[in-house]
């Protein structure tokens, strides 16, 4: 299975018609997010995938859109008697 990365899908679209047109393409790829911010873990055939529809309902003229892959996280370093965090076997979402 290819390996996802987390990728910040953000957006301003000046249409209401274009706006719900978007959100329900983004939704269906978001793992999390609020307002126009969401959060999606895409492999690259997915994020591909994802462009293109955004591409279709999209007008490029007045309509702006941002993917950012944020960098990987770093090891947790701790001060003092500080505990570091435990990455577990699973989590609550």
């Amino acid at each position: 299975m290819p390996a996802r990365a987390l990728y910040v899908v953000a957006y301003d679209i000046r249409d209401p018609a274009r706006l719900a047109r978007v959100l329900a393409v983004i939704k269906a790829y978001a793992t999390g997010g609020q307002k126009s911010v969401y959060e999606c873990w895409l492999d690259d055939a997915a994020l591909a995938a994802l462009l293109a529809e955004l591409e279709a309902v999209m007008d490029p003229e007045v309509d702006s859109l941002v993917v950012v892959r944020p960098d990987p996280p770093r090891a947790t370093r701790t001060l003092g008697i500080a505990t570091p965090p435990e990455d577990r076997d699973w989590f609550f979402y």
